[in-house]
């Protein structure tokens, strides 16, 4: 069936409740904006409080059974080519996290790009999982240091056999990509998945002469970040996963395992109506 990108179930439910006018004994308790400081309606306007419904007892039914979310998380799969994606209103801080607890356990081995963010410490201090760092490439002409090659990688496989998979950077904070299709050849030559943390790359699916991003590149996982290089509200991530080295149930497990039980609406809203923009308008 051909996805409708001009569809975005949760902008569409989020305007049926609003103009059914319900008024919820749930949280949250400012009861579409009634119950707010007149000074924060004023300065923030009504929209976000009308947007701040509970996930599943407001924008759906307790059941989920108008899938309001799991449609939205299944169009943007469709718009970046990926087999399963997950909502995240907790940044991609949680969904590095969650992808890690997906590869690797306490005590395991997980091959990290040594220039990793401060979400992949805190997975180790979580997780337990027992770093193997391989360093960037410095550049001195540029003054900036670019991801670990292939051949980096292949090497600490070599010395760390027992590692469980590997993750990598790209884009960098300072703008560099990785060989990702490369990087993935070594990753499952050996039966590893490959974890790109991409959250400087939402926008890479969506033009065809900027490089190439990590599920076209062949990684198992990628962590984006919408509110970066996207239009999305701060703290909305996905996170997509491909082949079979990493079963979906797991990864949205760890996801859930780490999650707030209260997510934000409106975070999902802005990551439903960016990818809508993208599909549509994207390449432009």
């Amino acid at each position: 069936m051909t996805a409708d990108h001009t569809r975005a179930p949760v902008l569409e439910a989020l305007d049926e409740y609003r103009r059914k006018g319900h008024l919820s004994f749930t949280p949250p308790g400012h009861k579409q904006a009634r119950g707010a400081d007149p000074a924060v309606r004023e300065i923030l306007g009504d929209a976000v409080f009308h947007g701040d419904v509970l996930a599943s007892g407001g924008l759906d039914d307790r059941l989920t059974r108008g899938r309001v979310l799991q449609r939205a998380q299944e169009l943007m799969a469709d718009a970046v080519h990926a087999e399963h994606t997950f909502f995240s209103t907790c940044g991609s801080s949680l969904s590095v996290k969650a992808a890690m607890l997906s590869v690797a356990g306490p005590h395991e081995k997980l091959l990290l790009g040594r220039d990793a963010h401060k979400s992949v410490v805190a997975g180790l201090i979580i997780s337990g999982i027992e770093p193997v760092w391989v360093e960037p490439r410095w550049d001195a002409e540029r003054n900036l240091a670019h991801p670990p090659s292939a051949e980096e990688f292949d090497r600490a496989f070599d010395a760390h056999p027992d590692a469980r998979g590997a993750l990598v950077t790209s884009p960098t904070p300072y703008g560099g990509c990785a060989d990702l299709r490369a990087i993935a050849d070594v990753c499952h030559r050996r039966s590893r998945p490959l974890i790109v943390d991409e959250a400087w790359g939402a926008h890479l699916p969506f033009h065809p002469d900027l490089p190439s991003w990590a599920m076209d590149a062949g990684a198992d996982i990628c962590v984006t970040s919408i509110h970066k290089m996207g239009s999305g509200l701060e703290q909305g991530s996905v996170f997509h996963l491909q082949g079979d080295l990493v079963p979906p149930e797991l990864l949205g497990m760890r996801a859930d395992l780490l999650g707030t039980t209260s997510p934000s609406v409106l975070i999902f809203a802005g990551l439903d109506g960016w990818r809508r923009q993208m599909a549509l308008r994207g390449g432009n």
